[in-house]
């Protein structure tokens, strides 16, 4: 009996660029690994024992804390959500692809992509307010509802979307961040504003719409939705291995041209550049607009490395796909965990660790997020938020 329990359990695939179940291997690396760059990214913002930040990330305190400064600037920050952005709608233009192969009709995927978008708003409602981490859903629902339709339309009016929504960023970003409200080095906002949970949920139910409005505005968060649509239409994430080409000159060119454009902020937040006051504004908004070539540059450069990952790197290509598959499970999962330990409305540990411990807490918490989606994955599970979403949008 036991033996045959065993045999009978879900077993991954270690071979080709799907699972037996149809999933894309790439993705789900990608979202794997997205995973990791955003948690990276995120525990700096709870991090205050120096009292003083530069942008989001606190000034070091010792070389370790900006070794760590100096390659987040460079390589995670405003770059890990062009790579979920991406992602997400590569994924809505999937699913909704998938539906019209499948025979449903074209009222309803829209109606289930509506549904979704709403969704996405309330989980990111939930996150944002009761759990008080750095939220994307409440943007990337918005976002749905508005650009949605472009799933049902022609490639050409996806390209205009695209090339006016970039235009619009090309303008309002450096507007924005050298004009109107310039960035430099401050107070710790978090070490000056030490809510109570309670006052804290209050802020965060009244700031919501706004802060989904500024990351609209002032992010270029939007673009790499867009972009992510029209790449479904490319197969290159589908079929990697008859796109080798393609995906090899994003990936270098991506990755390469965004380190260029980060690389002065990255110096300055590092103390080796003691930067003027307008050449600091204007690396802030060459870092957010070249952020979005490197995020596609990691994607593309996942779509590469699936081809041989399973064969190279099994047990590594199982622990990013598992969690990559749960996605938004251990979204919340991580940024739960680094709200308790790091916010003052909880254990308040960010007043007592530097850029370095913020950096070795990321990673560990990612790592335990991957071990518990590796035995969900084990016995065949899917995570509980998402499951969730899936059971909401198509209610079954």
């Amino acid at each position: 009996m036991t033996h045959a329990k065993r045999a009978a359990r879900p077993r991954p695939a270690l071979s080709g660029p799907t699972s037996p179940d149809g999933r894309l291997l790439a993705p789900d690396l990608g979202r794997g690994f997205m995973l990791l760059l955003i948690v990276i990214a995120h525990v700096p913002m709870y991090v205050h024992s120096s009292g003083m930040t530069f942008i989001s990330r606190p000034i070091g305190e010792h070389v370790l804390d900006d070794i760590v400064n100096f390659f987040g600037l460079l390589l995670v920050d405003n770059r890990s959500y062009p790579l979920f952005a991406g992602l997400f709608g590569y994924g809505l233009a999937l699913m909704v692809s998938r539906q019209l192969a499948a025979g449903v009709p074209e009222h309803e995927a829209r109606r289930s992509l509506r549904r979704r978008s709403w969704l996405l708003i309330a989980f990111g409602f939930v996150h944002f307010v009761f759990i008080g981490g750095a939220d994307v859903l409440g943007l990337y629902g918005v976002t749905g509802l508005l650009f949605g339709r472009l799933l049902f339309r022609s490639e050409q009016a996806k390209r205009r979307a695209i090339f006016w929504t970039g235009l619009a960023y090309l303008v309002i970003i450096p507007v924005t961040w050298v004009w109107i409200m310039p960035i430099s080095a401050g107070e710790s906002f978090i070490n000056s504003h030490s809510p109570t949970y309670a006052q804290m949920v209050a802020d965060h139910a009244i700031a919501y719409p706004f802060v989904i409005l500024v990351q609209m505005s002032l992010f270029p968060m939007v673009l790499p939705v867009l972009l992510g649509l029209w790449l479904s239409g490319k197969k290159w994430i589908e079929r990697p291995e008859a796109h080798r080409s393609q995906l090899k000159r994003i990936a270098f060119g991506g990755i390469g041209l965004s380190a260029a454009g980060a690389l002065p902020l990255a110096l300055a937040g590092a103390r080796l550049w003691d930067a003027p006051a307008a050449a600091l504004d204007w690396s802030v908004a060459l870092s957010l607009l070249s952020g979005i070539t490197g995020g596609f540059g990691y994607l593309a450069l996942i779509a590469l490395l699936s081809l041989s990952a399973r064969r190279m790197v099994p047990r590594l290509t199982l622990f990013l796909a598992a969690i990559g598959k749960r996605s938004l499970t251990f979204y919340l999962y991580q940024e739960a965990v680094v709200v308790l330990l790091l916010s003052p409305v909880a254990f308040g540990f960010g007043a007592r660790i530097g850029g370095a411990g913020a950096f070795s807490l990321a990673v560990l918490v990612w790592l335990t997020g991957g071990c518990l989606a590796v035995w969900l994955e084990r016995r065949g599970r899917p995570g509980p938020a998402d499951a969730l979403l899936r059971r909401l949008v198509y209610r079954k």
